[in-house]
């Protein structure tokens, strides 16, 4: 492999090196930038020349990424790393219809090897090797010929100059159609490989950098305390749902009987629960937090969560996980993690949810005082191997995708497999109002189960999840939320909370109606935030 650079006169010069892998990717690695742009603009006498100059206005972006980064002996290095790369983000892109955005790259850094590795497979491999290892031995192997600083860096000026007058002359010749394409299609910018991801990368880091700080951690409801009068226990389990969407709820109306277990709990849902992000890794802090939906991620780190506030006020609190982790909402709490079979008694070798509630029975005993949160987080419905995510006795709806390649499915084997996974999920919330039930004469039991986001099943092209928010299409957006209460939690009675059950909730609501579940007084709980509000009548006395 030739890495250095030479004097000699032969060999292309480092700014023919930086065109040539620019239009490289501007062409052949941006499938989905180009689809999506002549979705929404289809090729027409009159948008022709327009189309042209954008493709060629984002090739020109790339130019001036590659231009500022790419000086002589780290020119290869360099376009070497941005090949592999985009050809990674032009697999996922293209085949799931992602964006490449910073809470994607949050939710891939908190992702475990297990998970990673299901993701691998030929189409894949083909798209790394084909757009990343190919072109990438090809700039390893090309002579570069370097002309010394002084030519090199007029060069380089006037690479950029001609860059910039292209950009601008092509936009100032089609101001009305960019004018068009900048207000009201962001989400086709989003799509551009490698700027946008580059740009996501620097954001996301800048975001990491800001989160490590030595500063102390916020205090929420300093003040929070159980009335001395409350000496009615209470027995909550808070179940974290992973990548389930509200309308593959038979509860929600779906036609198929994905709920026949909760159907037969008495269980209450709300239809019409929204979450606060698209991903794992945004969803579970913000689920959490005090207004959450407004605040980053980051803020996990930096103050004080519901947990925090219901320790303080006395409460036993619990976090179980067979999914990645909390994403830093347990760091103050007890958590165990069930993703192996140390912990975890079903392991086959998919650790199962049901696995979680094994022992619980024995925790809930060694707790012979005080209020029990036990907060369990699935692994659930996550993709796109959702055939891995039930045994084969859940297998009812038929033929299912056995792939994680999605591509290699249908529409209705991919929703199969799905479906199958939120019966297991309903099986596994069956068995835990179980054992609340047998806890029925020492606590005022009650189960809470929100999902943290949906999946995009191939509507509109689109799969999986993790869109920005501000795009996100409500398939990953509206959850499926439960609430079951036991015989001595007055609210399973109430009609007030049935009626109120179709109006819109959010992750926000989570704060304080788990405040209100255990009747914490605190000057953060806002009552008109708590779903129990007016649904939850005064203990007897």
């Amino acid at each position: 492999m030739q890495g250095s650079t030479s004097t000699a006169k032969a060999g292309l010069t480092t700014n023919t090196l930086i065109l040539a892998v620019a239009a490289f990717l501007t062409l052949l690695g941006n499938g989905s930038f180009i689809a999506s742009t002549l979705r929404v603009y289809p090729p027409t006498a009159d948008n022709l020349l327009p189309l042209l100059s954008l493709f060629i206005v984002f090739g020109g972006v790339t130019v001036l990424l590659f231009g500022a980064v790419c000086f002589r002996r780290a020119t290869k290095p360099v376009l070497i790393l941005f090949l592999l790369l985009s050809s990674l983000a032009a697999y996922f892109m293209d085949s799931y219809g992602i964006i490449i955005s910073d809470d994607m790259l949050r939710n891939v850094a908190h992702t475990n090897t297990a998970e990673a590795l299901e993701l691998f497979n030929v189409k894949m491999l083909l798209y790394i090797g084909l757009l990343g290892v190919l072109p990438a031995l090809a700039v390893a192997r090309v002579p570069l010929r370097w002309r010394g600083w002084r030519s090199e860096s007029i060069a380089r000026l006037k690479l950029f100059g001609m860059t910039i007058a292209l950009i601008v002359s092509g936009v100032f010749l089609f101001s009305s159609f960019y004018a068009s394409f900048a207000r009201e299609h962001k989400d086709l910018r989003q799509r551009a490989n490698p700027s946008y991801f580059i740009h996501s990368t620097i954001k996301f880091a800048g975001q990491q950098m800001a989160s490590v700080s030595t500063a102390p951690i916020t205090t929420v409801g300093a003040d929070a305390m159980i009335n001395a009068s409350d000496v009615t226990r209470e027995l909550v389990i808070m179940v974290v749902g992973e990548t389930a969407r509200a309308d593959r709820f038979s509860l929600n109306g779906y036609l198929r009987d994905t709920n026949p277990q909760l159907r037969k709990k008495n269980v209450i849902s709300f239809p019409n629960f929204w979450a606060c992000g698209t991903s794992t890794a945004a969803s579970v802090p913000c689920m959490f937090l005090l207004d959450g939906a407004s605040k980053s991620t980051k803020s996990i780190n930096h103050e004080e969560n519901l947990l925090d506030v219901l320790q303080r006020s006395g409460v036993n609190v619990l976090w179980r996980d067979n999914n990645s982790d909390s994403k830093g909402v347990a760091g103050r709490v007890e958590f165990q993690d069930f993703k192996s079979p140390k912990l975890n008694p079903m392991c086959a070798p998919e650790c199962r949810d049901e696995g979680m509630l094994a022992g619980l029975q024995e925790y809930i005993d060694l707790h012979p005082r005080g209020d029990i949160l036990i907060v369990l987080h699935q692994m659930g419905n996550h993709g796109p191997a959702y055939y891995r995510r039930y045994p084969p006795a859940f297998e009812k709806f038929k033929p299912v995708c056995q792939s994680s390649d999605l591509s290699q499915c249908s529409r209705e084997e991919i929703g199969n497999a799905y479906d199958n996974a939120i019966l297991y999920t309903d099986h596994f919330l069956g068995k835990a109002i179980e054992l609340l039930q047998r806890n029925d004469h020492g606590f005022e039991t009650a189960l809470f189960y929100v999902s943290d986001h949906g999946e995009s099943l191939g509507e509109k092209g689109l799969y999986l999840h993790g869109l920005p928010k501000s795009i996100a299409p409500d398939t990953q957006l509206n959850v499926p939320a439960i609430m079951w209460f036991g015989r001595n939690f007055h609210a399973v009675t109430s009609p007030e909370l049935r009626l109120k059950s179709t109006k819109r909730f959010t992750h926000d609501n989570i704060f304080h109606t788990l405040l209100g579940f255990f009747e914490v007084e605190s000057a953060s709980y806002r009552p008109d935030m708590d779903i129990l509000n007016n649904a939850k009548p005064r203990k007897r006395e």
